[in-house]
């Protein structure tokens, strides 16, 4: 289907592809493996018209082909999912899956065309969708969906899905992957950038591994490999991410919620919940998200004025806005680092001091920024936290998903606070950076701070915490040390279920 050879892209200061060759057979799904910035997301993006190389050619069913925009590629029949949705929130279903496409009847919107096309679409798949309904009221899973659907609805032979399950849950990925088979199965040809080994393992037929804008591999059989394996291709090293390293000392409470009550939209998301996190110790919170979580980590930040709540940290009660717990010492990371960790048109030097731009270090009583200060902290953190970009003076956008979330981490961390929420650390991270984020996060652990962790990664949520929650519908349904429970419990009581399984339903 297609063949790109010596693909070559240079960027001022940078190479992110080196002469890459790659194909993609008919009815194949190939997994296109590397680390964040290895040039996964240039390649495809170079084969979708988004952006051109800086030298090699690209061939379509034999044919040369030079795509100068995605709707070139569009035409072709190469269409691209991005791993953030290109979906218009207050728009319908069907509103969104034509757009751009739309169906006419002379030189009017043929709108009950539309709804038909896309009810049979949504049968035909089997996506279980309301095609009447705005998108804003859409799941993360629900959204993806959509994106799909406009793939399929465009006539889309080649599908190029870019981490696709970086925001998924366990349950909304494995519904992914029965129709992408499908997709597969029906002719279509699939490309997934991904970094996530299992998945990877679970889906593909073919791999595809980069390195730092170099190929490495590019026909492994993901049934013959181990994820090792592969981490190693994809790293140059061995990974191992499933060491738990328990805390040594666990020091006094150090954060302190009692009855904690959210109100969203007339209905509690959080029902009077109480807990405690101590010093030196990884409080992890686990559930499938729409459980409270979202509301639980704004309360605890200062976003959101819950119906209800008292929060001290060391015996000191906290309350007002967010930049009240900023200076308090309660540090967070983002669920979401684009909406809310970063402003994507700024450097990264004035990413790394957001929500601490006021201080005296970067700002005069005057209130003006200190240039120098505020580059001699972006040059430190971007070396101790290994970020790479072209410089500190570069645009957050240009960065790849791992290293954006590197500057939110960065920021939060070298803050030393006493206590930090953190939510979904390594979501569409590399395991090269996702080793390094869990590194940093047991050292913030072991110099005192109280760490509170809401995760969608159970692997990730039971290898790190000290001690456990499930969140289920607002209400904290169980306490464990980790390897009390099984994955299977803890997978139960995430779904409202008990930790009573029995031995058959195990086995079954």
């Amino acid at each position: 289907m297609i063949r790109m050879e010596k693909i070559t892209k240079v960027y001022p200061g940078t190479t992110a592809l080196n002469n890459v060759d790659f194909h993609l057979k008919e009815k194949e799904i190939v997994s296109l493996l590397g680390e964040n910035g290895a040039g996964k997301s240039t390649l495809m993006k170079i084969l979708y018209g988004m952006t051109a190389p800086t030298s090699g050619e690209i061939f379509y069913r034999g044919e040369p082909v030079k795509f100068k925009r995605p709707v070139d590629a569009i035409e072709k029949g190469i269409c691209m999912v991005h791993q953030h949705f290109m979906l218009v929130p207050a728009f319908t279903v069907t509103e969104n899956i034509i757009a751009g496409s739309e169906p006419n009847n002379g030189v009017f919107l043929d709108m009950k065309k539309a709804r038909q096309e896309v009810r049979e679409l949504i049968s035909q798949f089997h996506f279980n969708i309301d095609p009447e309904i705005k998108v804003e009221k859409l799941s993360v899973g629900e959204q993806q969906r959509v994106e799909i659907l406009k793939v399929l609805y465009r006539k889309a032979d080649v599908i190029i899905l870019d981490e696709p399950t970086a925001v998924l849950t366990p349950h909304e990925v494995d519904d992914l992957f029965v129709i992408l088979k499908r997709l597969r199965d029906g002719g279509k040809s699939i490309i997934i950038i991904t970094h996530k080994l299992k998945e990877t393992k679970a889906l593909a037929d073919r791999v595809v591994v980069l390195r730092d804008g170099n190929l490495v591999a590019d026909n492994v059989n993901p049934s013959a490999v181990s994820t090792k394996q592969l981490s190693e291709m994809m790293v140059g090293r061995e990974v191992n991410l499933q060491v738990r390293r328990p805390t040594q000392h666990l020091g006094d409470v150090c954060l302190k919620v009692s009855n904690l009550t959210v109100e969203e939209d007339g209905k509690e998301k959080v029902k009077n919940i109480s807990f405690e996190i101590h010093h030196n110790e990884i409080l992890g919170i686990a559930g499938i998200e729409g459980n409270g979580q979202t509301q639980l980590i704004e309360a605890l930040t200062g976003i959101c004025e819950p119906k209800t709540m008292e929060l001290t940290l060391d015996g000191k009660l906290i309350r007002g806005k967010s930049d009240k717990f900023l200076e308090s010492g309660i540090g967070h990371v983002p669920e979401d680092r684009l909406s809310m960790g970063l402003v994507k048109e700024m450097s990264v030097m004035e990413n790394m001091i957001l929500g601490y731009h006021r201080e005296p270090e970067f700002c005069s009583k005057t209130g003006l920024l200190l240039k120098k200060e505020i580059l001699r902290n972006a040059e430190k953190l971007k070396e101790d936290f290994q970020v790479k970009s072209s410089g500190v003076g570069a645009a957050v956008s240009s960065l790849s998903g791992g290293n954006q979330q590197k500057i939110v981490i960065s920021r939060a961390f070298s803050r030393k606070p006493q206590a930090i929420i953190i939510a979904h650390p390594t979501r569409g991270v590399d395991i090269g950076a996702m080793e390094y984020i869990h590194q940093q996060l047991i050292e913030l652990r072991d110099q005192g701070a109280a760490i509170l962790l809401v995760s969608a990664d159970l692997d990730e949520v039971r290898t790190l915490s000290d001690r456990l929650l499930v969140l289920y519908e607002g209400e904290i349904v169980s306490e464990s040390m980790p390897g009390e429970l099984s994955e299977v419990e803890m997978g139960l009581l995430m779904t409202g279920g008990h930790t009573m399984v029995e031995e058959e339903d195990l086995h079954e």
